[in-house]
């Protein structure tokens, strides 16, 4: 399905911040599957879609991610203010020698070192969005919040978040900056598709009303298994046949939820559409959620997800019982 939806644009949450309904991410592709040329041509094809938030994080190729996505908006020569890029903390970069204060942490050692590092392989003044890239048990969470806080409060960051927090430690970050009138977390991006809802549509339910929670979602095609590409195994050059990714090959191969996606083939061709454009049509038509991260290894691959900006308005609540009655099942 050819792109014929103009790009919409939300709040981040309930910031003033307009960000693009669906976005473009670089895990796994950037450095391993997607070289300078090839980021160049697609983060271009993106833009020229509409897309202005290009999401990214420290760990993404141990650095490589955020130097490819640095050269590339150098290429591009794009004003400053006409995109939006954002970088995640915890796991850090060191993997030989001393890694303490330096690897799984959120301490603000490591965090007011892990923004200038970010900048530096970006060659930005300043990253829009800073996320904490998964809850540190063993840091207290005011500490943090004081962090992120002061990174903004330096000018070498805009707004802060999380990612894969509990609404518990998100709720209790956001008291704290209140209570200190620090800057808030503003957004929280988790893992979303079709197999997996719970915490988007339960969890976090209260905090969207509540303190304006906004979300920037990843994984929309859980990771391939929504293309149907994996039903007769792992095919060659897909992100599943990467070494670094075999974890995941036994839940691509899934037979009930690969079933089930051979079920959703039947209502993608109604529409009209790929597996892949519903399944982010889906995610799409959330109300709660600020944009959707793509990942694309290929230009082909980009543009046919951007097709879903079609598939959103025809998603009927009829349709979307349907969907449901498939996939919630399966869903955790």
């Amino acid at each position: 399905m050819p792109l014929t939806q103009p790009m919409q644009y939300r709040r981040l949450g309930r910031s003033g911040l307009q960000v693009s309904e669906l976005s473009l991410g670089s895990w796994v592709t950037y450095h391993n599957q997607v070289d300078i040329s090839a980021a160049v041509e697609m983060m271009a094809a993106a833009r020229d879609a509409g897309i202005n938030f290009f999401d990214n994080a420290e760990v993404y190729a141990l650095g490589k991610s955020e130097e490819i996505m640095g050269q590339v908006f150098q290429k591009l020569g794009w004003a400053r203010h006409s995109y939006i890029v954002s970088t995640k903390f915890y796991w850090g970069l060191e993997r030989e020698g001393v890694t303490v204060n330096f690897q799984n942490t959120l301490n603000r050692k490591y965090l007011m070192q892990a923004i200038d590092g970010s900048l530096k392989r970006m060659q930005l003044d300043f990253i829009d969005l800073v996320y904490c890239h998964r809850p540190d048990p063993h840091t207290p969470i005011e500490e943090t919040v004081w962090a992120m806080s002061d990174m903004i409060t330096q000018g070498k960051a805009l707004y802060w978040g999380t990612s894969e927090w509990s609404a518990a430690d998100i709720r209790a970050a956001y008291d704290i900056a209140d209570r200190h009138h620090l800057h808030k977390p503003v957004m929280e991006q988790p893992q979303y598709h079709l197999f997996h809802r719970q915490r988007v549509e339960k969890e976090y339910a209260r905090l969207y009303e509540d303190i304006g929670l906004g979300l920037t979602t990843w994984s929309p095609l859980a990771s391939g298994l929504l293309t149907g590409k994996y039903r007769s195994g792992i095919p060659e050059g897909s992100r599943a046949s990467l070494e670094s990714m075999s974890w995941m090959r036994d839940q691509l191969q899934d037979k009930a939820k690969n079933e089930a996606v051979t079920q959703l083939e039947a209502i993608a061709r109604e529409l009209g559409c790929t597996l892949a454009q519903l399944a982010i049509a889906w995610i799409n038509r959330n109300p709660h959620v600020s944009t959707v991260i793509l990942g694309a290894s290929r230009l082909s691959q980009l543009q046919d997800n951007l097709g879903a900006l079609a598939v959103t308005p025809k998603l009927t609540p009829e349709l979307i019982k349907r969907i449901d009655d498939i996939t919630s099942p399966l869903a955790a």
